[in-house]
């Protein structure tokens, strides 16, 4: 028999509220305040998390009904073993809407438990609005409520430098710390606040750059019902991730004493640099996923799960990923290959559905900033060409023809992309495609149509015409 989640039905814990949260979508609660309810678990922190809504639209309504209770569902393989785990998470203590009541809002600035800030309002949400400056009512932007929430905690404790915050961004950004950092220092100079306030700002609060990876597909609307059955409680705010999680945060020993989410043993680490682990995931994850969209869609095959149980394909990006990628990424052996593991584990999660058609989206830019990174750099490292990429090229080439079998494939790109090689495959010779293609500058923002490199790429493209993708493909592996 199951009951309504929530704290009448549940025992829920009372911590004081040290964090502030900027959104309640899956991620943040499948990601976060998992590793926040780890850490409460283990007595490492003890702490709870108001959660701010940071559009008109959303959901911290159906949050509350609960008392802030849901299920998590993390499923995936996991070092060879298929994990199916379902947990209740209890750490948010309250929710607000600005829109709604910004006195309640604001009034979190005078908490002396509160302590760390941590957001994810899309890749959009850290951008500057010079117009918003009115901090009479809520502001529209999330910098724009961020600084009138400092503003706020500095006016309230007297500039106070102790009573500085630990803001944790994890938007999909490059430098997302820096980035929140500068707009906020824009916005304030905008509005021509106090050289008192922007010192404290600057000083008093530390921001960090982060990184973070998790698929979160969401409410498994799917399987829901079942899942109630399992824990005994009717969710609706069931939220279902994968097991794999990493979160890479810019060493601060600010940041680390506020929330030391490194100590729990969970995949989280506080890094000198998080450039390396990003070019890491880009690499080895992204370039991954875009060098099998063509190889494995052109073998008739249409999603990631399937192409990692094809024997061939699966060697092939094996070997694309241990021989071509990873030499180029400059972090310890063991942790590289552990994380190469993990990916190619992550790819056979069969959980999770992923159609390759899904990743083709801007196929051709994605090859730019995914593929030829690790290109280039293998170049330079060892002076060789990879073959294995100028095959995914040839792959992607290939799939721009726009045909699979007797099928018209629908490639969704940028139309001046589109264009191109519409018009490159009125061609029949394979040297004239292979030099065209591997030439174009504007795209790649540089000239790969070496003498090698056009030999090679022909030759690649003429054998997957004549014998098909298969066939050429098992010619590089074997």
């Amino acid at each position: 028999m199951t009951k309504q989640l929530n704290a009448t039905n549940y025992n829920k814990p009372n911590r004081p509220t040290k964090i502030m949260q900027f959104g309640e979508g899956n991620f943040l609660r499948a990601f976060v305040d998992w590793i926040v309810q780890d850490l409460n678990d283990k007595n490492i922190f003890s702490g709870g998390v108001v959660v701010v809504q940071p559009v008109p639209m959303g959901r911290v309504l159906d949050l509350a009904k609960q008392d802030g209770l849901y299920t998590l569902c993390l499923e995936g393989i996991d070092k060879g073993q298929v994990v199916q785990s379902r947990q209740i998470i209890d750490v948010l203590n309250d929710f607000v809407n600005p829109y709604e009541d910004y006195q309640k809002y604001l009034s979190y600035a005078h908490s002396e438990d509160l302590e760390v800030v941590v957001s994810n309002t899309t890749e959009a949400g850290i951008v500057l609005d010079a117009n918003d400056v009115d901090f009479t009512h809520c502001p529209t932007s999330f910098p724009g409520k961020l600084l009138a929430f400092l503003e706020e905690r500095y006016n309230h404790f007297g500039g106070d430098m102790s009573k500085g915050l630990a803001i944790i961004p994890c938007e999909l950004i490059d430098y997302n710390g820096q980035a929140l950092k500068k707009a906020l220092n824009q916005l304030a100079e905008i509005r021509k606040m106090d050289g008192a306030f922007i010192n404290w700002l600057n000083n008093a609060n530390h921001f960090t750059d982060t990184l973070v990876d998790r698929i979160v597909p969401g409410y498994p609307r799917d399987t829901v019902e079942q899942i109630w059955q399992q824990t005994g409680f009717v969710d609706n705010n069931v939220v279902k991730g994968e097991v794999f999680h990493l979160w890479v945060l810019k060493k601060d020993e600010f940041i680390q004493s506020k929330l030391p989410a490194d100590k729990s043993g969970l995949n989280v680490i506080f890094a000198d640099d998080i450039t390396p682990y990003k070019q890491r995931k880009v690499k080895i994850l992204n370039g991954a996923h875009t060098a099998m969209v063509p190889v494995a869609y052109l073998c008739g095959i249409d999603t990631v799960g399937e192409a990692l149980n094809d024997k061939e394909i699966c060697t092939f990006i094996k070997q694309l990923i241990f021989e071509e990628i990873k030499p180029t990424i400059a972090l310890p052996e063991e942790e590289m290959t552990a994380f190469a593991n993990s990916v190619l584990e992550r790819f056979q999660n069969p959980f999770v559905r992923h159609e390759l058609m899904s990743i083709a989206l801007n196929s051709t830019t994605k090859f730019k900033t995914r593929l030829l990174p690790s290109y280039n750099d293998y170049l330079a490292k060892f002076g060789t060409v990879p073959t294995k990429i100028l095959f995914a090229f040839s792959a992607l080439v290939t799939f721009q023809k726009g045909v699979r079998g007797k099928e018209k494939i629908a490639i969704k790109d940028d139309q001046q992309y589109l264009d191109f090689w519409a018009e490159l495959w009125q061609n029949d010779d394979m040297h004239v495609i292979a030099r065209r293609a591997l030439g174009n500058v504007a795209l790649w923002e540089q000239d790969l149509a070496t003498e090698q490199n056009v030999e090679l790429v022909a030759g690649f493209l003429a054998d997957i015409q004549a014998n098909g993708m298969r066939n050429a493909m098992n010619k590089l592996i074997k």
